[in-house]
């Protein structure tokens, strides 16, 4: 069985771990690699490694950092098929979506190809007499990345092309669950010419963030996945003075006002509702319509559309939603499916229980739609993750947007209506980080920057785009005078114009 393998200074190196864990293909349910639980010394020796790179790398100018993201760029756009088939081998999602996954990551490394004009500082002349300051960005040194399994690439490509192209290093601890794809995003990185040890990967579980998070040589560390997780990285890691980005979970709520187009706000939530089996802190998991007849005319159009959800495998090209990515959680989804329908829950369509011939162990769960949720079940209250999509009926815009306030998740929302009042007010009142209109899943643009707020994020930085190169540099302001041979004695008060 192929035995999965660290990167760090430039070369593969085997874990002398003596903990693996199994990676699994979720359609089939047969484990297909070894992962060996990396140790504390090995993420120290990617650590040292990224530090002994960091002078050099950093003092690169911009633009040859650049033509490394260039060649970089090109080389995923001629490999995506080889890329996307690693992400639905491990992970189970279409071909089709693992494109997509991978197309928003390069979107990423296209912004950072821009870092020249990025890290441009600021230039004021005369702030004083014969006095003249002036802004820099300088890159932090050592920065480490700890991503999740619903997107194997593009996460981590929303951190560690803005943080290199930044000139910092990186120290990259992907999820145990699909880590093959990361393995082949490093070699295309060395192909690219990139130094050795300026990325460096090294797998592993609690041990390895724990190494990450108290390492004295890393600078800052951005997380994205679960809110339990992301708060102890941001607790742990601040405490030990590093700068923390943790995105966390979400409950993604869309409004769906009487005057909306009804079939475009179905054909929105199924994509949004079960787009990658619903494994995306951006899925939206909660549709909230306004009015007794707008919730009915909504169940009654979304329903056999759940029902008629094309699921199998990755290797289908017919497939719309593909397995859940481990047994476990596909326990998990079915037991909060079991508690909803114990709390009193109408259970429109069951994805339970569903088998596929030739895939009896796979992973697999059918689209499951719940009517009268109330904000007091599990089903509403908890991140489902999964192919689970619950309404709640609300009799105004006002009750609606209240229970999207109130809940402590604030990633992503969104609202279809065609009264512009209506979505003027939801863009401007709603406690969430990123908004749609009529858009039903608004992840910013890679020259925007993403992020929730509430128990979303903690931080005081969102991810990619201008905020990303934020996070991952410092700001220096010069302030420097050149003797002009004219002395004015000893000046006690701070530079001014007088």
């Amino acid at each position: 069985m192929l035995t999965i393998q660290n990167a760090i200074d430039g070369r593969k190196v085997t874990s002398a771990s003596s903990r693996v864990a199994q990676v699994f293909n979720p359609a089939t349910g047969e484990a297909i690699a070894d992962l060996p639980l990396s140790t504390s010394a090995e993420v120290a020796a990617a650590v040292s490694a990224a530090k002994a790179a960091a002078p050099a790398w950093g003092a690169m100018p911009p633009m040859k950092r650049a033509k490394v993201l260039f060649k970089f760029k090109d080389l995923l756009e001629s490999r995506a098929d080889d890329i996307a088939r690693a992400i639905s081998r491990e992970h189970g999602k279409t071909h089709p979506d693992a494109l997509g996954e991978l197309q928003r990551g390069i979107d990423v490394v296209d912004f950072a190809c821009g870092i020249p004009h990025l890290l441009k500082g600021e230039f004021s002349r005369n702030v004083g007499p014969d006095i003249d300051s002036w802004s820099d960005r300088q890159p932090l040194g050592v920065v480490a990345g700890i991503t999740p399994f619903n997107f194997p690439v593009m996460v981590p490509m929303w951190m560690f092309p803005v943080a290199i192209a930044c000139g910092n290093t990186f120290v990259l601890k992907p999820s145990e669950r699909d880590p093959s794809s990361t393995l082949l995003i490093w070699e295309l990185l060395q192909e690219a010419g990139l130094p050795k040890g300026v990325f460096n990967v090294v797998h592993g579980d609690k041990e390895a963030v724990d190494a990450i998070l108290d390492h004295p040589d890393i600078a800052a560390v951005s997380f994205v996945g679960s809110t339990p997780i992301a708060e102890y990285i941001y607790a742990r890691g601040t405490a030990k003075g590093k700068r923390i980005q943790a995105l966390g979970g979400a409950k993604n709520h869309m409004i769906v006002m009487p005057d909306a187009d009804i079939d475009q706000a179905v054909d929105a939530l199924m994509g949004a509702g079960y787009g990658s089996a619903g494994e995306r802190c951006m899925a939206i998991s909660v549709a909230v319509p306004v009015g007794e007849t707008t919730a009915n005319k909504l169940v009654e159009a979304l329903a056999p559309k759940v029902r008629a959800l094309k699921v199998g495998p990755a290797t289908d090209p017919e497939a719309e939603m593909g397995p859940v990515v481990t047994a476990e959680a596909k326990r998990r989804i079915t037991s909060l499916i079991d508690q909803g329908v114990k709390e009193g829950a109408d259970l429109v369509v069951d994805g339970r229980g569903l088998v596929l011939q030739g895939y009896e162990n796979g992973f697999f769960l059918g689209g499951s739609l719940f009517d009268r949720v109330t904000p007091e079940m599990a089903i509403y209250k908890q991140e489902i993750f999964g192919p689970v999509l619950s309404v709640v009926r609300a009799g105004s815009f006002d009750e609606a947007a209240g229970l999207i306030n109130a809940h402590e998740y604030g990633n992503g929302t969104a609202i279809f209506t065609r009264d512009g009042d209506a979505a003027r007010a939801f863009a401007d009142k709603i406690e969430v980080g990123m908004v749609g209109i009529n858009v039903p899943i608004p992840v910013p643009v890679a020259y925007h920057s993403f992020g929730g707020w509430k128990r979303s994020l903690f931080g005081d930085h969102s991810i990619y785009g201008p905020e990303g190169v934020r996070f991952y540099t410092r700001l220096k302001t010069v302030t420097a005078r050149w003797p002009t041979g004219i002395r004015k004695g000893a000046e006690f008060n701070f530079p001014s114009l007088k």
